[in-house]
């Protein structure tokens, strides 16, 4: 079937659908809906049997929808209606939400229902939450509604269903009832409005005589002060006093002045610069033991022969500074009596590569850009050249360019279900490095290794599985990735053959260097990019700027406007796949190709 998509933006929701449809056969065009261009004329110019909306902040059109079926992906319950639908969620703290698709009509999210399916809701942020069990049970509901739109005799249902469930209109969650009362909120309540407001809009706040966006927020149970105060900094981090604790807010983004230049997000100590005041950095051990009642965004934990070292930085996005810390932890962790190294967030995004935001509110961006690539390709050559154990790189969110790559330099990768991956590099006009070209023609063969730079498109977990670029997937819900992947990975342990293949690594990277060093690749990667951001006219740093400051695209990009039956793509003689694909679907607004 060809199928349009509809989106305000190419977000992670919009890229797994892609994705997905397209592993089962279908043919699926995309077209952002932007300012100026007519939705209606792209519909005729595509002619699709159906239309579907993953993300749209906008109504379709009359002439759209009483022409063509048009299918609404809605993140509320049958019956939830309104704009901010996943913050209310977290606002009231429910433990049950849902996905519903529902059909395009005069009044927004009042359409008849094709599919409507339940999720959980975790305590972690929107959108956390949104990319994970929210896109879990949102694919489900697509799957489901599109395979009923194929029968031709589907009757879709009315609001209520067949047992009358309520309708509920809510309203636009606006930051007065966002607000932060720094001298009657707990750190509970605190933690809750963050949670509901992130990664969009942040809380807007008064701190240090200024207006700024909070994002992010972690609770902290042992430092305390006068409710409001800033007590410390850790990892770029502030910390401030509620009325009984403490929470960590990573990241702040001033808010714009009227005719002022686009702001954006920021590291919280960086943000606040030479407004921050004297405070301590309540710095943790290079390789702190995991600890529930303290806010790090790096932890390890052992368990037997297995050492776990988990990772998680705000949008995926990874500074020089973040880099430089993480390869700290790593050697470290290198140093510790394990047989298996476990590597990777427990949940939502794995890595995204190198930090745009950072970089572009450096003094010099191309510098910048040079520090944090040389950054992150030296923790990719740590984990290439660790020959004392084997290394797992488990893959439980959303990951892209660098960070694809930094995740195809251990030995094994194992990828949750429900992830999504974007393998390369020229949306941002980079050539790219990280000892991409090392590393993905020896899993995937150069055929396909080229194709999916070309391509530019994202990979389905199932995809990825059947090209070799990963080796396993771990069919499970996002809270249960840390836990399968323990289990993995201790089982991992125990075998007779890990003994072996330990031993025959330090054999094969020699035998490696002697015919084709992988220094040689990252000297040739780097030559191409230092070219690039030492050249002002490079088309990078007007792509990367428009990124961070989220300027709307003119037009839909050429690569996704049109797409050619896209059967699935066999692995290719060069490529590893061990493990069995996964076919089922679960039954459970970012860095550079995301968010909403």
């Amino acid at each position: 079937m060809h199928i349009l998509l509809v989106a305000s933006a190419f977000n992670s929701l919009t890229q797994r659908v892609h994705a997905e449809l397209r592993d089962r056969g279908h043919t699926v065009a995309v077209e952002l809906a932007l300012p100026g261009h007519s939705l209606a004329e792209a519909v005729r110019r595509h002619a699709p049997r159906l239309v579907l909306a993953p993300m749209l902040r906008t109504a379709v059109p009359r002439e759209v929808w009483s022409a063509h079926t048009c299918l609404i992906v809605h993140p509320g319950p049958m019956g939830d209606r309104g704009p901010s639908s996943l913050d209310w969620a977290i606002h009231e703290e429910a433990d049950l939400w849902g996905v519903t698709v529902l059909q395009a009509d005069e009044e927004m999210d009042a359409g008849d229902v094709w599919a409507s399916v339940p999720c959980p809701v975790p305590p972690v942020a929107k959108s956390d939450l949104y990319r994970g069990e929210v896109a879990d049970a949102a694919l489900e509901a697509v799957l489901c509604a599109v395979d009923r739109f194929a029968t031709g005799t589907y009757r879709p249902l009315g609001q209520g269903g067949p047992e009358g469930v309520p309708v509920r209109v809510r309203p636009y969650l606006d930051q007065s009832v966002r607000r932060i009362d720094w001298a009657e909120d707990s750190t509970r309540t605190v933690v809750r409005k963050l949670r509901a407001a992130d990664s969009q809009p942040g809380v807007l706040d008064e701190l240090l005589g200024g207006e700024w966006y909070l994002h992010g927020g972690h609770a902290e149970s042992e430092l305390r002060g006068r409710p409001g105060e800033l007590l410390a900094t850790r990892a770029g981090a502030i910390c401030r006093a509620t009325t009984d604790g403490a929470v960590w807010i990573p990241e702040l983004r001033a808010r714009r002045l009227p005719g002022g230049p686009p702001t954006f997000k920021l590291p919280a100590v960086q943000a606040l610069g030479e407004h921050l005041p004297a405070l301590p950095e309540h710095t943790l051990p290079p390789l702190p033991e995991a600890r529930d009642s303290t806010w790090t965004d790096i932890r390890y934990r052992e368990d037997g022969d297995v050492g776990f070292l988990s990772f998680s930085f705000p949008g995926g996005a990874m500074s020089t500074e973040q880099c430089r810390r993480l390869l700290d932890a790593y050697r470290e962790a290198c140093a510790r009596p394990t047989s298996v190294l476990v590597l990777g967030g427990e949940r939502d995004f794995f890595s995204n590569g190198i930090h745009l935001n950072v970089i572009e509110a450096a003094d010099d961006p191309g510098a910048e850009s040079w520090a944090n690539i040389n950054a992150i390709d030296d923790l990719v050559e740590a984990v290439l050249t660790t020959t004392d154990r084997l290394v797992v790189s488990a893959v439980g969110g959303n990951a892209a360019a660098g960070g694809v790559m930094l995740a195809l330099a251990a030995d094994e990768v194992w990828c949750r279900s429900g992830a999504v991956l974007n393998p390369h590099y020229r949306l941002m006009g980079l050539y790219g490095s990280e000892y991409w070209t090392y590393t993905l023609p020896r899993r995937v063969g150069p055929a396909a290794a080229e194709r999916l730079m070309r391509e530019a498109l994202p990979v389905s977990s199932a995809s990825a599985l059947r090209l070799g670029l990963v080796d396993r997937v771990v069919d499970c819900g996002p809270q249960d990735f840390a836990a399968e992947t323990g289990a993995l990975a201790a089982r991992l342990a125990a075998l007779p053959a890990t003994a072996s293949r330990i031993a025959a690594k330090k054999r094969d990277l020699d035998g490696q260097r002697s015919v084709a060093p992988p220094a040689a690749f990252r000297e040739r990667e780097l030559a191409r990019m230092r070219r690039t951001f030492q050249d002002p006219d490079a088309p990078y740093h007007a792509l990367r700027r428009a990124f961070v400051t989220k300027e709307r695209p003119r037009h839909t990009p050429p690569h996704l406007g049109a797409d050619p039956v896209a059967p699935p793509a066999p692995a290719s003689s060069g490529a590893r796949v061990t493990g069995t694909a996964q076919h089922g679907v679960p039954s459970d607004g970012d860095h550079w190709y995301q968010e909403g």
